[in-house]
């Protein structure tokens, strides 16, 4: 016999469990196609079955849930416990950017696409060295060359900006107002 045949329909509870499974072992965020193409389930089906998973986890009130971030869902940690969190992860060791890399990055990320001399006239100081540590961890990538004299290579933040930021879109960002009122005090 076929194995086509011989196929049964997933009951939607295996559905969700599968797709927990699936975003839990992922590196990046998961698709509605991913998933529909690898489970071989129509988008729709999909959709109901992530929106459950979703409100299991709303109901569960535990420490995780299930976000959208650059345009897939990925399960990370509830918002509410992101400063306890912070703490146990500054007991940590990690690879951490330099000051210059986080300004070049917020230029990048806010005045996108922007070219070096750009972020050199914003920051006041070279960039050259914080662009390729950025480039080399894969926050930004080159977004062409501007139609300028010199034809200077423009930067944008990548998909990875958003997933180490936990970002739906670029939209999530702060405004930069929000900056400025912090900034009033000192």
């Amino acid at each position: 016999m076929n194995q086509e045949t011989e196929k049964q329909p997933r009951s939607i509870s295996e559905l969700i469990a599968i797709i927990e499974a699936l975003i839990f072992v992922a590196d990046e965020p998961l698709t509605e196609k991913i998933l529909a193409d690898v489970l071989e389930e129509d988008k729709e089906t999909i959709q109901i079955a992530v929106e459950e998973l979703i409100n299991e986890y709303k109901q569960r009130e535990g420490g995780l849930q299930i976000r959208e971030i650059a345009g897939g869902w990925q399960i990370s940690t509830r918002t509410e416990f992101h400063e306890d969190i912070r703490k146990f992860l500054r007991t940590r060791p990690s690879a951490k950017l330099s000051i210059a890399a986080l300004e070049t990055l917020a230029v990048i990320a806010y005045k996108q696409p922007v070219t070096v001399p750009e972020i050199l006239e914003i920051r006041g100081v070279q960039s050259a060295s914080a662009i390729k540590t950025l480039l080399d961890k894969r926050l930004i990538v080159a977004r062409g060359r501007k139609e300028a004299v010199g034809r200077p290579m423009q930067y944008g933040t990548s998909k990875d900006f958003l997933i180490q930021f936990g970002l739906k879109d670029l939209s999530e960002l702060p405004n930069v107002e929000d900056f400025e009122d912090l900034t009033v005090g000192i």
